[in-house]
C-alpha cells in the first residue's frame, strides 16, 4: 500500500500569447436539492488572442467553461424514471459532476484535420494549472530554476504552446480547480481509479459532441497519476468508439505495485527497490556523492544493469543472503547511492520511498526534492526516518497557484466569486480498485491499467505512444516506467508504437525553459507523424 502523500504531488503542480476576455456573463454552477433535476448548469466564457511559436503567430479562441458528467450507470432515462419511482436506478449514485476546462481552439483551422489534445494533470486530487500555466498554454509563469521564488509573479507569452500543432483542452478533475462534485453519494461516485477514467472519457465524448471534433486527430497527454488516467482511458474511450491517434504520458505511473514503500510494512515485494534505483543514484551523482568522474548517462546504464542483475538476485535471497554478500551488496550500494554502508545494512539493502531524500544529504540538514531531487530544502524533522514535505512543491506551488488565478479571472474572464481549488485531500480515501478488461469485479490490489492499455493497442494498432520523464523524479522513477512498458503484453510490432524521451530534470520537465523548448519539439513532432494528416 502507498502511504506517502507526497508520492504525486503534482499530482505528483506585445499581445502574443496574451488573451483578451470578451463581455460575457457566466452563469454560476450551483446545486439544487433534488436527485431528479440537474444539481449544476453548464457555463461558458469565450475570448480572443494569440501566441507566438516558431516565429510564427497563431491566432485562437479561448472557451473557459464547464461540462455537466453523471456517473456510471447513469443515462437519459434515470431522471425520468426518478421522477416515477423514487428508487428507480438505486444502484446509480445521487450525483453530479461539474467539469471545468479550458479549451483553445486554432482560428481558421478545419475542425475535420485539427488534431485536438485532451490535457490533465494526476494527484489523484490535482487540478490541471500544472500543465497548463507551465507547459503548453499561451502563457506560462517564470521560476527560478532550483529555487524558491517570490512575488511578484511573472507570466510571459509561451512560445512553447502546443498550438502550433494542436488545439489543446485543459481540464480538472472532478473537486478540483473550478470543478465541483454535488450530491449524497458524491465520494463513492468521482473519487476512485475506475470512477475518475469514467469521468474524464464521458467529458471528452460529450466536448467532442459539443464542439464538432468527432473527426479531428485525438490525443491524451497525462502527467503522473494522470498517465494512469490516460491508460485506462485509452480503454474506455473504445468502448465508446472513439480511437486515438496518440496518447503522451508524462512521468507515467500505470502499476502501482511499483512503488518502494516501507520493507518493514510490505516485505517480500522487491521489485520497487530495484527499479527506483537508477534515480537514487541519479540524485546521489548530482549532488555530487555518488559516480565521481562519470557521465551522468552512462553511469545511470551501468546503474541500470546493477540493479536488475547483481541487486535483484540479491534481494530475492532475502534473509538467505550470506552476511558477507549483505556486506559487500551494501559497499556497492553505497558507491551508487552515496548512503553509508551501515544506513543501508539497517535498511536491508532496500531504500523506501522518502528514505534517500531524508538521509543523502542529513549532514547538512537538507532534505532533497521528491518531484524533483536537484532541489533541495531545511529538512523539517532531523530525527524523521524519511523526508516530511517536497522542497520543489513548496518552491513552486505559490507561484502557479497565484499565476492562474490571475490569468483564469483576468485574461479569460472566468472565476468571478469562486475559489480556484487547488488540490483536494482525497490521496488516502481513494477508490484504488480498478477492474481490468476480462474481469468480472474490480480487484482488490493496487491498480494497474496496463492490461487496458495493452487490450486498446491491440483494437487500434494505430495508437501510438510518447513516453516522458525526468531523471531526478523519485515519485515517478523514469526506470520504473521504462520497466512497466516493457511487460507491457502486446506482440513484438505493437511494441514499436512507443517511443520513449528523458530529460535531465523531475518529474515537471517544463519547469526548465531549455527542456520545455526540447520537450515541445519532441512532442509536436510525435504529433505531426501521427495525425494522419498528409
Amino acid at each position: 500500500m502507498m502511504t506517502k502523500p507526497l508520492l504525486i504531488a503534482t499530482l505528483a503542480f506585445a499581445l502574443a500569447g496574451c488573451a483578451t476576455a470578451q463581455s460575457k456573463e457566466v452563469r454560476p454552477a450551483t446545486e439544487k436539492p433534488a436527485p431528479d433535476e440537474p444539481m449544476f448548469t453548464p457555463t461558458e466564457v469565450e475570448s480572443r488572442g494569440s501566441v507566438t511559436v516558431g516565429g510564427a503567430a497563431i491566432p485562437y479562441r479561448a472557451v473557459a467553461g464547464t461540462l455537466i458528467v453523471h456517473p456510471r450507470g447513469w443515462d437519459d432515462t434515470v431522471a425520468i424514471e426518478r421522477k416515477r419511482d423514487k428508487d428507480a436506478a438505486a444502484d446509480v449514485p445521487a450525483s453530479e459532476a461539474s467539469m471545468f476546462y479550458t479549451a483553445y481552439f486554432k482560428e481558421g483551422a478545419p475542425a475535420e484535420t485539427r488534431p485536438i489534445t485532451f490535457l490533465f494533470n494526476g494527484g489523484p486530487g490535482s487540478p490541471t494549472l500544472w500543465l497548463h500555466m507551465g507547459a503548453y498554454g499561451p502563457q506560462r509563469v517564470e521560476t527560478p530554476d532550483l529555487a524558491h521564488g517570490g512575488a511578484p509573479y511573472r507570466t510571459v507569452p509561451n512560445e512553447h504552446s502546443l498550438l502550433d500543432v494542436s488545439d489543446l483542452v485543459f481540464i480538472d478533475a472532478p473537486g478540483t480547480g473550478f470543478s465541483r462534485v454535488a450530491g449524497k453519494d458524491k465520494d463513492k461516485a468521482w473519487f476512485g481509479v475506475d470512477q475518475d477514467i469514467h469521468a474524464f472519457t464521458v467529458f471528452v465524448r460529450d466536448f467532442l459532441s459539443k464542439y464538432g471534433r468527432w473527426k479531428s486527430p485525438k490525443y491524451l497527454y497525462g502527467e503522473s497519476y494522470g498517465t494512469m488516467r490516460a491508460a485506462g482511458m485509452t480503454l474506455a474511450l473504445q468502448r465508446q468508439d472513439i480511437d486515438l491517434n496518440g496518447v503522451i504520458l508524462l512521468s507515467d505511473i500505470l502499476n502501482w505495485d511499483l512503488v518502494p514503500d516501507d520493507p518493514q510494512v510490505n516485505p517480500g515485494v522487491d521489485l520497487p527497490y530495484i527499479v527506483s534505483l537508477p534515480t537514487y543514484a541519479a540524485t546521489a551523482w548530482y549532488h555530487k556523492r555518488a559516480g565521481a568522474g562519470h557521465e551522468l548517462a552512462p553511469f545511470l546504464k551501468e546503474v541500470e544493469a546493477f540493479a536488475t542483475g547483481d541487486y535483484a538476485l540479491a534481494l530475492l535471497k532475502g534473509n538467505d543472503l550470506p552476511d558477507a554478500d549483505r556486506q559487500a551488496m551494501a559497499t556497492r550500494l553505497h558507491g551508487y547511492t552515496g548512503l553509508s554502508v551501515d544506513y543501508l545494512l539497517k535498511t536491508n539493502l532496500r531504500i523506501e520511498y522518502g528514505a534517500l531524500q531524508k538521509e543523502l544529504l542529513a549532514d547538512k540538514g537538507e532534505t532533497t526534492g521528491t518531484l524533483d531531487t536537484r532541489f533541495t530544502g531545511a529538512t523539517l524533522d532531523p530525527l524523521s526516518k524519511t523526508a516530511s514535505y517536497d522542497p520543489q512543491g513548496s518552491a513552486i506551488g505559490a507561484a502557479y497557484t497565484a499565476a492562474f488565478n490571475d490569468y483564469v479571472r483576468g485574461t479569460l474572464g472566468y472565476g468571478a466569486g469562486k475559489h480556484y481549488e487547488g488540490g483536494l485531500d482525497v490521496y488516502g480515501s481513494w477508490d484504488y480498485k480498478h477492474q481490468p478488461p476480462g474481469i468480472g469485479q474490480p480487484l482488490i490490489a493496487l491498480p494497474n491499467v496496463l492490461p487496458d492499455l495493452a487490450v486498446a493497442m491491440k483494437q487500434n494498432p494505430k495508437l501510438k505512444l510518447l513516453v516522458t520523464g525526468g531523471y531526478f523524479d523519485i515519485s515517478t522513477p523514469y526506470f520504473a516506467g521504462r520497466y512497466e512498458l516493457a511487460h507491457l503484453p502486446v506482440p513484438k510490432q505493437l511494441q514499436a508504437n512507443i517511443a520513449y524521451k528523458y530529460y535531465p530534470s523531475g518529474h515537471m520537465v517544463y519547469v526548465n525553459p531549455a527542456l520545455l523548448s526540447e520537450m515541445h519539439s519532441d512532442v509536436a513532432a510525435f504529433i505531426r507523424r501521427t495525425d494522419g494528416v498528409d
